[in-house]
């Protein structure tokens, strides 16, 4: 996919104007996220130790940023999102059932295949994790969660649209969540590609939760891919949008019950990770150590785009982007900041 401007397209939004509604979008949906997940606040780290297992993996093959540290004999990597962090730090400190965290995450992708509307080598979203039940790793609580998560968001778009009533033009997110499989979205759409076929979906249903991500389906194939060591793949998903303006699915949040001893063994195996049981996060996984969690992450820059109406994402983030990206935002007149 290639940076592609909708014909017409104008900012609803002065510059100046779009940096203030940031920054108000922003604390709104982290007030309402914290109170409706009953998620505090705390700082994360910016780099790990590239030997404690805590990066994600993303899909295997995305290369982290690595750097030497002068004075110390360790070698650290920006993280690629702080899956596995969080639930260490929920152990570390002290929170119990019901309880969870949120934080700002920033992270470089540098192997990011696609510059485009919606694609970016800078990567900032909330990072959220809370602890759960034994009883509470069913499809049930995961969908509550995220019946949780599209409230704050519409939300939030409410406040800003009040605040802001220019962006009522933009028109209001559907509240109503539709749940579907990733393996019935390939049973309704075999030929179509995984992209193709939430496109087709949410065309229709405007929001939805895809479940199932990173396990083979029956094609062979994955919907799409996931780390074996954070989500359960029978237990985690994509929230999506429906983006009128750009006409496409539009994924705000990947999220999901996280992996207990069992399906961390079954995923590391099937996926081809078994050096990863020597890791320290994998052991103390493995060994049942760690609380059991729900998290996920959801894109900062993403929503602001989806709740301002921007047609790019470089108009809400600051990043570097190729010629043909910054060639075709001039000439529709999109300031990249």
């Amino acid at each position: 996919m290639k940076t592609v401007i909708p014909e017409g397209y104008k900012s609803l939004l002065s510059i100046y104007d779009t940096q203030k509604a940031i920054s108000l979008l922003k604390r709104l949906f982290e007030d309402r996220l914290g109170a409706l997940l009953n998620l505090y606040r705390v700082s994360a780290p910016l780099f790990v130790d590239e030997n404690s297992g805590l990066n994600d993996n993303l899909n295997g093959y995305e290369r982290p940023v690595s750097f030497d540290i002068l004075r110390s004999d360790h070698k650290a990597q920006v993280v690629q999102s702080l899956a596995k962090w969080k639930r260490l730090a929920l152990k570390r400190y002290g929170f119990f059932p019901g309880k969870g965290l949120y934080t700002d995450m920033n992270a470089i992708r540098r192997d990011e295949d696609e510059l485009d509307n919606l694609h970016s080598v800078y990567v900032d979203q909330w990072d959220w994790e809370k602890v759960i039940l034994p009883e509470d790793r069913k499809l049930d609580y995961l969908k509550l969660t995220v019946m949780d998560i599209v409230t704050a968001i519409c939300d939030t778009q409410d406040t800003m649209q009040a605040i802001y009533p220019q962006l009522q033009a933009l028109g209001k997110l559907n509240r109503r969540v539709s749940f579907v499989t990733a393996q019935q979205l390939e049973d309704m759409y075999p030929e179509l590609t995984p992209k193709q076929r939430e496109n087709e979906y949410l065309k229709e249903h405007k929001t939805a939760f895809i479940i199932g991500i990173g396990g083979a389906l029956r094609s062979g194939k994955p919907h799409d891919g996931r780390a074996p060591d954070y989500d359960d793949w029978d237990l985690n998903g994509d929230i999506m949008f429906w983006d009128e303006l750009l006409g496409c699915a539009f994924e705000v949040s990947s999220m999901g019950i996280r992996v207990d001893p069992a399906s961390l063994d079954k995923q590391l195996r099937l996926s081809g990770c078994d050096d990863r049981r020597e890791l320290p996060y994998h052991k103390m996984l493995l060994n049942g150590e760690l609380p059991l969690t729900i998290g996920g992450g959801i894109g900062q820059s993403r929503l602001s785009m989806l709740l301002l109406g921007k047609a790019h994402i470089g108009e809400v983030q600051a990043s570097i982007w190729d010629e043909d990206t910054v060639k075709a935002c001039e000439q529709a007149g999109v300031v990249l900041l």
